[in-house]
């Protein structure tokens, strides 16, 4: 992960309210060094060195702890939207097996009235109009 795209969207961007350990204040570096042409040069001893080394390593463990953060963030979220999928799941399942009692129960209204039918078509007599009230 490219280390100056992260500080830029944690120190500049929207915020994520995360309450981390670490202090987080704004990145200053050592005023011992200079920067030119991407690297970093010291002006002073070995001591100076030292400390940007110091430094640097700092700047690396707040950064990890930041991204260790999110990510802890972004699993809470996955968790939080898979548990609400689940429940969704449920409450589908629930709704399709009430769906498939009342179907259930409209085909036994069917077949109730089509005997009825049939037992008010064996009362009339005449051969034709049977036939034609028949379903």
């Amino acid at each position: 992960m490219n280390h100056s795209t992260v500080t830029d969207q944690y120190y500049e961007g929207p915020s994520l309210d995360l309450q981390l350990s670490i202090n987080l204040r704004p990145i200053q570096k050592p005023s011992d060094s200079v920067k030119t042409g991407g690297s970093i040069y010291d002006v002073k001893s070995d001591s100076s060195s030292i400390e940007s080394l110091r430094w640097q390593a700092g700047e690396q463990i707040r950064l990890a702890a930041i991204e260790t953060a999110y990510a802890e963030r972004v699993r809470e979220l996955a968790k939080m939207e898979m548990e609400m999928a689940q429940s969704e799941f449920a409450r589908a399942r629930h709704m399709w097996l009430r769906a498939r009692e009342e179907v259930i129960k409209a085909e036994k209204m069917k077949q109730r009235a089509i005997r009825q039918i049939d037992s008010k078509c064996m009362e009339i007599s005449c051969q034709s109009c049977r036939q034609r009230f028949r379903p």
